[in-house]
């Protein structure tokens, strides 16, 4: 049975793991479903693949970008407790669980692939290293509860494969809002949070201008470049964190944020405030990356997975990572990182002076690149609905959640609540404690019990599915209804000395079109 283990563990760590190789296997199985030549599929596959491998490289460079400043705000504030990385918990829990999540992992997407051809959640989750994580999870809290390792696998393969479709469907509604059309869904773990800024942005946003439509005085029209506005946002950031953290720290210990490798860092005042400006423009680079990688791969993903739906599962979306929503709202993604962020803290004081003390739940400082990533896709679902004030608001409300919920967790995690990380988004979190709190019930009720909460979530998603999605909803509709048909697009289209009215959200110049239909003659 060893190589059977052998087989599993390298089909998920080395492909099913790797976004890039299965989107590339996914394009090239498309291309040859659309009977394409074999230039053009090879072509597509290596370009399709090439587009997550720029996406990866965008994030390590926002990392890289960010880790500095983390270690700033934490001197700075004196703040101490966990920091959510999935990354870490994962590469933490494979040494002892890696055979489980390789079978887990297995049967939860061919689970996921049944599902999406037999009911209408037709849905193909294509993010691999997230499906690698709740995998992961699923297993921790599955094994810490005492399950058997047939059970782990099994009922943690099944409810892994509801998650897959469930999860794009219950934010699909807002998805066509955020893209204009029905060409992609998300596929990320961090939905509850883009739902929750989607829903806030319907509260609060109403007549709120669109993160896109800053009508900025003549002399600022530069930062209309979102890849400017990025930077210089984040070299203000960088500027006034490093100079805090110098005066509370001193020279000796602040020049250390700088160094890689036993490196001393920084060399004088001058250098450090330099390193901190190259930091900041550093990042703006990161995110021109991850954005260029996102527009290559919807290029050459959408229309070949066209084939691919046509073949084994007829209608179906490809959900893809969050950066998938960042070219329709650029100026939002900011915008959602930073309020995010501040959730993080406001929630980190939360838990320090109220629920620490009360509940004994862990401190959990707000992680850059989760608030990146997850607050910058929850400020472009609240900018899609509700305009600036839903980008801000829902992105905040995002934080809250990454912060609450990995606190909840970790009462699930066992020894694993001990080390100084865990799961970072928000479905990690709810999900991960309710199925953990009920496979604690025992071996039959706890499964029992779990498959019903599977089952739950599973009829909620196709009762979404079936009564908002298909019958065409639109979460922004009344808030249209409050806007002026006839106003033009943007700000600087309005005629001379007229008042600024506000315009519909539409994608931004360069933004990807759905594919065009399918000739059914070829």
């Amino acid at each position: 049975m060893d190589w059977l283990v052998s087989i599993a563990e390298f089909l998920v760590n080395e492909i099913l793991s790797q976004p890039a190789y299965l989107i590339g296997l996914i394009t090239a199985a498309g291309l040859i479903a659309l009977k394409k030549t074999a230039g053009q599929i090879v072509g597509g596959a290596i370009k399709a693949t090439l587009g997550f491998l720029l996406i990866g490289a965008g994030a390590t460079l926002v990392v890289g970008a960010l880790a500095p400043l983390g270690e700033m705000i934490q001197g700075a504030t004196g703040a101490h407790g966990v920091i959510p990385t999935n990354e870490a918990i994962v590469g933490i829990a494979q040494e002892q669980y890696g055979a489980r999540v390789a079978w887990l992992m297995i049967l939860g997407f061919a689970v996921s692939l049944l599902l999406a051809r037999f009911t209408p959640l037709r849905y193909v989750f294509l993010t691999g290293h997230h499906m690698l994580f709740m995998a992961t999870l699923l297993t921790m809290v599955l094994a810490i509860a005492g399950q058997a390792s047939w059970v782990v696998v099994v009922v943690g393969g099944v409810l892994l494969g509801i998650l897959l479709v469930a999860m794009p469907a219950f934010a699909h509604p807002w998805t066509k809002r955020v893209t204009g059309n029905d060409s992609v869904a998300i596929g990320h773990f961090g939905t509850a949070g883009y739902i929750a800024a989607g829903a806030t942005g319907q509260l609060v946003g109403k007549r709120s201008r669109s993160t896109e439509e800053m009508n900025l005085p003549e002399g600022l029209r530069f930062l209309r470049d979102s890849m400017v506005a990025t930077a210089l946002s984040m070299v203000l950031i960088y500027l006034i964190m490093s100079l805090v953290f110098l005066g509370k720290v001193g020279k000796a210990e602040a020049f250390k944020a700088f160094g890689e490798n036993g490196a001393s860092g920084a060399t004088g005042v001058g250098d450090y405030v330099m390193q901190s400006v190259m930091q900041g423009l550093q990042f703006g680079i990161a995110v021109a990356v991850i954005l260029f990688g996102v527009r290559t791969i919807l290029g050459e993903l959408v229309p070949a997975f066209q084939g691919i739906a046509q073949k084994l599962v007829p209608g179906a979306l490809p959900s893809l990572d969050a950066p998938i929503v960042f070219p329709y709202a650029q100026n939002a993604v900011l915008i959602g990182f930073i309020a995010s962020f501040i959730g993080g803290l406001v929630s980190l004081g939360l838990l320090a002076w109220v629920f620490h003390p009360a509940l004994g739940l862990a401190l959990v400082l707000p992680g850059l690149v989760p608030h990146f990533f997850t607050g910058g896709a929850a400020g472009v679902y609240g900018n899609a609905t509700g305009g600036r004030r839903g980008a801000a608001l829902g992105a905040f409300l995002n934080g809250v959640l990454i912060t609450f919920l990995p606190a909840l967790l970790l009462k699930v995690l066992g020894a694993f609540g001990d080390e100084n990380t865990t799961f970072g988004d928000a479905d990690f979190g709810w999900f991960g404690t309710l199925i953990g709190y009920a496979a604690k019930v025992g071996e039959t009720g706890g499964i029992v019990l779990m498959l019903l909460l599977g089952a739950a979530v599973l009829l909620g998603a196709i009762v979404v599915q079936k009564r908002v999605v298909e019958t065409g909803w639109d979460p922004g509709a009344r808030r249209d209804a409050l806007l002026p048909a006839d106003r033009p697009l943007t700000p600087a289209a309005a005629p001379a000395g007229s008042p600024v009215a506000y315009a519909k959200i539409a994608p931004p110049r360069g933004a990807p079109k759905p594919p065009p239909p399918p000739d059914d003659g070829a």
